[in-house]
């Protein structure tokens, strides 16, 4: 009897969102599971490995990005599978609980696994023998954690944990503990209730140290509701998007702006965005642009950020840093920049003077306070961060709330703003300067500032 052909699955990464596709193939046949909007990458990975994709599975409808599934199978002719309860705008194949698909020599069984969603489906995938491979989990059971039950509402959120904590005992009990677990969140997406514990798992490690399956309901359910905080607003845009059926993006360049354009767009309060790095950006930068660096959440912080339908200009030092920054964009729906510039910030002013940020680290905060000068700090971390442990008598507002509440930041003074690492408050401190507000840069890692001289409250 020949041996059965051998399944190979192959992670496709987005760390920016922190989410996780899937190309699963035996060779000659390829599912894809839960794809991004830009389906060239799993495009290139299907013809690197010489397979043709015949089925793309979504677990669920997606609140963090915007799916590339029902353009990829449209590409490529291949059937579009997901829950027969999910109401879309688009022929698709409907799956139901127990529902057997074959696809060359895998099979996949559809379980229904309510929690992230109520309509949420777990796929196992098994070999023509049926020898289980792997369950491609979504946003239901993740490594360590589980996905978060309040996307569709506060109101539904303890329904939801109470569903999640059935679903993961379910697979607990019904696939195989040498199984792969293979979740689309965790990886840092908010989607997560918390972030995800190593880089791969089965569902044997999951049994031993996964809370919802070694804590009894009402402790899980308890602390998952108790840990839940903000999630980017973007996500509001995300579900109407996918039930309707999302085309492929166009990743074409924009058109190139000049430093006239530029200035235009800035004064008509468009977001012109400066996408270096936070040191390159505080040295000199166009008066009023923003500052969200491709070497940080970019993609997450501009979309939660950004008055939804505001025109985006992008500024990179090379076309390649626009074409990332674009790409990331499409992956939350925003589809087209308004237009672009590369080069340096001396020539997208046009000969207008730079503008800076004095940046500091948190010895000199502690300096300018031993001098009794008293100096203004915001901190912009989020809730659960500030809970944890903050700087005695600083100001808090979560970035994600500071454009709402500019009038509670004192004008008459410098605001020295952090974080926990320099990222974020880089970008409060250009919308703190666009605002007309002194903003200096704390740039430094939070763990270090008790050790140098600053107070610590809890």
């Amino acid at each position: 009897m020949p041996a059965a052909p051998t399944i190979e699955i192959v992670p496709i990464d987005t760390p920016s969102l922190g989410d996780r596709s899937y190309l699963a193939h035996d060779g000659a046949v390829a599912i894809v599971v839960d794809p991004q909007r830009d389906i060239d990458r799993v495009l290139d990975v299907a013809g690197t490995l010489g397979v043709r994709i015949t089925h793309v599975f979504e677990t669920h409808v997606h609140n963090d990005y915007v799916t590339g599934g029902y353009a990829l199978a449209r590409q490529v002719g291949a059937r579009y599978l997901l829950s027969a309860e999910d109401d879309v705008a688009f022929e698709r194949v409907p799956l139901r609980d127990g529902d057997v698909v074959e696809a060359g020599a895998m099979r996949v069984r559809a379980l229904h696994t309510p929690g992230h969603t109520f309509t949420h489906l777990s796929y196992v995938l098994a070999d023509a023998r049926g020898d289980v491979v792997g369950v491609f989990t979504g946003g239901s059971l993740l490594y360590g954690s589980t996905g978060r039950p309040d996307l569709l509402g506060t109101e539904h959120a303890e329904a939801l944990a109470r569903h999640q904590y059935a679903s993961a005992h379910r697979l607990a009990a019904e696939v195989p503990g040498e199984a792969a677990v293979l979740p689309t969140h965790g990886f840092g997406s908010f989607c997560s209730a918390t972030q995800a514990e190593g880089a791969s798992s089965t569902i044997a490690r999951e049994a031993a140290v996964n809370p919802v399956l070694t804590r009894d309901e009402e402790t899980y359910v308890a602390e998952l509701l108790a840990g839940l905080d903000a999630y980017p607003a973007y996500y509001a845009h995300m579900a109407p998007r996918n039930v309707a059926g999302p085309d492929a993006p166009d990743l074409t360049p924009p058109a190139v702006a000049d430093a006239a354009e530029l200035r235009r767009r800035i004064e008509a309060g468009e977001w012109v965005v400066d996408l270096r790095d936070r040191t390159a950006f505080a040295a000199g930068h166009v008066r009023g642009t923003l500052s969200f660096g491709l070497d940080g959440s970019f993609v997450t912080y501009l979309g939660w950020l950004i008055p939804w339908g505001t025109p985006v200009t992008l500024l990179g030092a090379t076309a390649d840093e626009v074409a990332e920054a674009q790409r990331e964009l499409v992956r939350i729906g925003i589809d087209r920049p308004a237009a672009m510039a590369t080069g340096d910030p001396g020539r997208w002013a046009g000969g207008d003077p730079l503008a800076s940020l004095r940046r500091v680290d948190f010895a000199e905060l502690a300096a300018e306070r031993a001098s009794g000068r008293q100096p203004h700090v915001l901190d912009v971390r989020r809730n659960d961060e500030r809970r944890a442990g903050y700087l005695e008598d600083s100001q808090h507002i979560p970035l994600h709330e500071l454009q709402d509440r500019l009038d509670e930041v004192p004008v008459d003074r410098p605001v020295w703003v952090h974080c926990a690492s320099g990222y974020r408050a880089s970008i409060a401190a250009a919308l703190l300067a666009r605002a007309g507000v002194e903003a200096v840069l704390v740039d430094d890692d939070f763990t270090v500032a008790a050790d140098r001289g600053l107070t610590l409250a809890a």
